[in-house]
């Protein structure tokens, strides 16, 4: 299953007047999510992101790191609809319009490589793992020597939510299909580092959500 098998309620937008949608929780994390990627990011290169949703991450992360030329990517009509209406409200030129792609499906990282910078936000929980290892060995095969991988999310630590309300959630989904549920944060570094990626950290973040981040060696 992929996201796009989903329920409306494990990712919510709304429309607005013209093709933009805002999601809530998009508005409420782009900032911190912003500040971890610019500590780590490369100053210049091809920047990727996937799944970006609404598009209003993709806006902000651009606005903060003018020297990387940002492509988002998407697998659903109106998100991708709604990621152009948003790049071209910003009018910036680091921001490309949208572009297909199902990172669950293997071989895309050949036809994206020379990334210096991936950027993987609120996926892995409403995906199954083995579509989890495909995204991050896909990923690691994108980028250019030095190239970062950066994941934010919602993750088990040890085996269990860090929350009532993260338990609830996870429950929630495993409810809707068993594959699905968030993942332990130590497996999903393990798969990184499968893949020959370096970790560079792992940053808590506001809500209970972590900030992982893995370089390709240079």
């Amino acid at each position: 299953m992929t996201r796009r098998d989903l329920p409306p309620t494990a990712s919510v937008a709304h429309q607005g007047e013209d093709a933009r949608m805002h999601a809530p929780a998009a508005a409420r994390n782009a900032d911190a999510i912003t500040e971890a990627l610019c500590a780590i990011a490369p100053e210049t290169g091809r920047a990727l992101e996937i799944a970006s949703g609404t598009g209003q991450h993709a806006m902000a992360f651009a606005r903060a790191m003018p020297g990387l030329d940002w492509q988002p990517t998407e697998i659903d009509a109106d998100r991708m609809a709604s990621i152009d209406a948003h790049a071209t409200a910003a009018g910036l030129s680091n921001l490309r319009s949208a572009i297909p792609l199902d990172a669950t499906e293997a071989g895309w990282g050949a036809a994206h490589g020379g990334q210096a910078l991936i950027v993987l936000v609120n996926l892995l929980h409403l995906i199954s793992t083995p579509e989890a290892r495909v995204v991050v060995a896909e990923a690691a095969r994108a980028l250019a020597r030095g190239g970062v991988f950066a994941i934010y999310g919602p993750f088990l630590r040890e085996g269990r939510a860090t929350s009532d309300g993260d338990a609830r959630f996870h429950a929630s989904l495993v409810a809707q299909d068993p594959a699905l549920g968030y993942k332990d944060v130590a497996e999903v570094e393990g798969w990184l580092e499968a893949e020959g990626l370096g970790l560079i950290g792992t940053r808590a973040m506001p809500a209970n959500n972590l900030f992982l981040a893995a370089r390709r060696p240079g």
